[in-house]
């Protein structure tokens, strides 16, 4: 689908979408706990919904009533074999396989897209090896079988904090609790604490001091709860009050553990001139940032090594993008120059590289210079209501198929 923007001005007021990040932990938290529990609030992105689907997949009672998504995990993890199809869900993906590594006797595949499955599973493949654990990457899928065995695991935590969420699931899921250890640098720990703070209301009994996470023995419960704002997302619609907009985003708890609230911080920075901006703990707030640097003064960007591993290379990509509106971004191994510059309309279409992030970010720009993007329905693997939202809020956009 594409989207042909004309120069706009974007004002009004608007709900934060529901955290998507959230969501999964929600979602897999109910499935852990006995008896049914009740969560408020839910967007059916494609990665909640493929979230669900294996939560399904591996026995949880779920049930859907509009934004209400009803959990009853009594028979959770209890199939002996099962297909999880994670689409391009990377957090569905790496907070599953864990929880499937409990018994030697029983065999998983996981499915996905393509670049998907070629996303770095490091630290589960060492994990594997270490404790006799088939873990097998093909080109299709990912076949796991095996116990984690001793409750006492060390982790990287210099690869994808998602690695340390999926063991905590893990280990609490099984009831006897455990510890997992991580080893510097600890990046995107705000999004563990986002984990434990989940886990935490199903009951778990978990302290997070350093680099220690240990979970106590017990089992988890119900709970009825509702999905907070996502400030991730948030971001994309803010961003419109730092080049001319007067955007109101409401629904946004100020004491969330989500890390991506430091956006205002950065979205400040870059009003202020060209800053050095460490998104290390925050890469899913990369590709807005940068395009607000090249709307602004530029920026320096440090921490972005692992940017190439998401759903596109993203520091790549968008420099490729941000060259059709007359921006030079230099891209480093793990850093970012972008340049700021007066913008022009792309001369070419925006090209979506079925990241949702890279159309997002792209969108804002489009916003100044009008311009045609192709790809915009890949907004639904976080936010599917975004052209919607942003038509309300007065862009001049218009979708073609």
């Amino acid at each position: 689908m594409r989207a042909v923007f004309e120069p706009c001005r974007l004002s009004g007021e608007t709900a934060a979408p529901p955290s998507k990040s959230m969501g999964h932990r929600l979602i897999i938290g109910a499935s852990l706990a006995r008896g049914e529990s009740v969560i408020r609030g839910v967007e059916y992105s494609d990665d909640i919904e493929a979230t669900i689907s294996c939560a399904r997949a591996l026995g949880a009672d779920i049930r859907c009533d509009g934004d209400t998504v009803r959990i009853n995990g009594g028979g959770f993890l209890s199939v002996g074999e099962a297909v999880l199809d994670c689409r391009e869900s990377g957090s569905t993906l790496r907070f599953f396989i864990p929880m499937c590594m409990r018994s030697s006797r029983n065999r998983y595949v996981f499915t996905g897209s393509e670049r998907l499955l070629k996303r770095p599973q490091t630290s589960y493949e060492e994990i594997a090896s270490a404790r006799g654990i088939v873990f097998e990457k093909k080109d299709n899928c990912i076949i796991v079988s095996g116990d984690l065995g001793e409750n006492e695991i060390t982790v990287s935590g210099g690869v994808s904090s998602q690695f340390i969420t999926g063991l905590a699931f893990a280990l609490t899921g099984r009831g006897r609790g455990g510890v997992i250890n991580v080893t510097p640098p600890f990046e995107s720990r705000p999004y563990v604490e986002m984990t434990v703070a989940a886990l935490r209301k199903f009951g778990a009994r978990i302290t997070f001091i350093g680099n220690r996470i240990k979970i106590e023995p017990g089992e988890l419960h119900g709970v009825d709860c509702h999905v907070e704002g996502d400030w991730s997302n948030a971001a994309f619609l803010d961003v419109f009050n730092h080049i001319g907009g007067d955007v109101t985003v409401t629904g946004l708890d100020e004491s969330t553990t989500q890390g991506d609230r430091a956006y205002r911080e950065y979205f400040d920075m870059l009003d202020g001139g060209a800053p050095t901006i460490d998104v290390s703990d925050t890469p899913d707030l990369a590709p807005v940032l940068f395009a607000l640097a090249a709307a602004k003064n530029g920026a320096h960007f440090t921490g972005t090594r692992r940017l190439a591993a998401k759903e596109s290379d993203r520091a790549a990509v968008m420099a490729h993008e941000l060259a059709k509106f007359g921006v030079t971004a230099d891209v480093g191994e793990n850093d970012v120059y972008i340049r700021g510059c007066a913008l022009h309309a792309p001369s070419s279409p925006i090209e979506r590289h079925r990241d949702h992030r890279i159309v997002m970010a792209c969108s804002t720009l489009l916003t100044l210079t009008g311009g045609e993007l192709d790809g915009a329905e890949d907004v639904k693997k976080s936010f599917p209501s975004y052209f919607d939202v942003i038509e309300k809020l007065g862009a001049s956009v218009k979708l073609k198929a």
